[in-house]
């Protein structure tokens, strides 16, 4: 079994985020045969949309379990203060779109 330093915040849950990024993964590929198939513009964009709502959620769920286990626990050797910091950097790098 890995240790405390050895483990990171997605560790208990990673099972299922694994099962949610084989769906998303189905999902481009959908997409790409959507394209393949000359589909509908807006219909390809509304399925790039969902790609990318799920997308969002696994990246919540990822972010939501390193601030329990890194942020909160403090896990690692980082001040409260530069805790916060990896926290903000990390949510603004989800911020950034395009």
């Amino acid at each position: 079994m890995p240790s405390v330093s050895d483990t990171r915040g997605y560790s208990a849950t990673k099972d299922q985020l694994k099962k949610r990024l084989a769906r998303v993964e189905g999902q481009v590929r959908g997409v790409a045969k959507m394209v393949e198939e000359d589909r509908y513009c807006i219909d390809v964009l509304t399925q790039i949309s969902a790609v990318q709502a799920a997308l969002d959620k696994v990246a919540l769920g990822v972010l939501a379990d390193h601030a329990d286990h890194c942020i909160v626990h403090g896990h690692g050797t980082k001040t409260p203060e530069e805790n916060s910091q990896e926290l903000v950097a990390a949510i603004a790098r989800l911020m950034r779109r395009g």
